[in-house]
């Protein structure tokens, strides 16, 4: 994995002036979230996601599905100081995410708990309650195992060493170790979202069909409609290059987007690949609003590992 060199970029302002130029204008409804003209709630701004919140539930939390503001205090207070440049865990050993790529000041995960629907979450995942992804079909073990790498074989390398994809935060849009932020533009008939993590970008088309299966994308093929108050995301199509957690191309991804103020959208997703898990499983998480702007992830420019990993070094 490589660090980005954080370079603000002209040419994505450009490219996002030029889609805001076309975005439903919006108008004051003397709601509490801003609508378009078109009654719908309004998604255009930059939002991040960054929460200190674990993926699955850890034992640590002893099963419970939030906790209380007393007991949140006590556990954010505790990550902070384990946090701390320098600090050490289980027995003197650094505080180090896979396998010590960077050290703390390179992490942007947030201070504490997600917050959702009023609750102080020990999970992304909620569904199954028990916070743990379905079980693996035996069928795809091999597949969802990362291969081994082949020296001087740019393609057995992952999609993020490559630099390809910000395929970990795209489908479904969930935080990395940094570069959580995320820019949305609304017109009324697309939907534009534009990740910070390798400055990749999707469209959701409204109310359209999907493409026939024939067309694969690294992304999948988003289609969106309104159900009320929350914008419905439905992402089929997906490259067999893609591959979240291990997924096939039959993974679809469901998300919900609900602005539940001026500040906050309530972010749901569910993802179903019978080719892949025993059953379906979904996961939540609040997206805050942010000044902005988004920087580029310059991946490539400063991507010396792959140069040494394909040299045998």
């Amino acid at each position: 994995m490589t660090c980005s060199n954080w370079i603000k970029t002209g040419a994505l302002a450009l490219f996002t002036v030029t889609v805001l130029s076309a975005q439903t204008k919006a108008v004051s409804t003397g709601a509490k979230i801003p609508r378009g003209a078109d009654g719908h709630p309004d998604l255009t701004g930059v939002w991040n996601n960054a929460t200190r919140t674990p993926f699955e539930r850890p034992d640590t939390f002893g099963g419970k599905a939030f906790l209380s503001e007393a007991e949140t205090r006590e556990w954010e207070a505790r990550e902070a100081q384990r946090w701390q440049e320098g600090a050490t865990i289980d027995g003197g050993r650094p505080v180090t995410i896979q396998g010590g790529a960077y050290n703390v000041l390179f992490y942007d995960n947030g201070t504490g708990l997600a917050r959702y629907g009023g609750q102080n979450r020990t999970s992304m995942v909620v569904d199954p309650p028990d916070g743990h992804i379905p079980p693996v079909l035996p069928e795809a073990r091999n597949r969802v195992r990362r291969g081994a790498t082949v020296a001087g074989d740019y393609k057995s390398l992952s999609n993020d060493t490559r630099c390809l994809v910000g395929n970990t935060s795209a489908v479904p849009m969930t935080p990395a170790l940094y570069n959580d932020n995320y820019q949305i533009v609304q017109s009324p008939d697309s939907i534009l979202i534009v990740l910070e993590m390798v400055h990749d970008g999707r469209i959701v088309h409204m109310n359209a069909k999907h493409q026939p299966p024939s067309v694969r994308q690294w992304f999948g093929d988003s289609i969106g409609h309104w159900d009320n108050d929350t914008l419905v995301v439905e992402t089929t199509n997906f490259s067999d290059q893609s591959r979240y957690r291990g997924s096939s191309k039959d993974l679809k991804v469901t998300e919900r987007f609900t602005r539940v103020s001026d500040k906050t959208i309530e972010y749901r997703a569910t993802m179903e690949d019978p080719s892949t898990w025993a059953k379906p499983w979904s996961l939540e998480l609040p997206f805050n609003s942010v000044p902005g702007p988004l920087y580029e992830y310059a991946c490539h420019e400063g991507n010396y590992a792959i140069l040494g990993i394909l040299g045998g070094k």
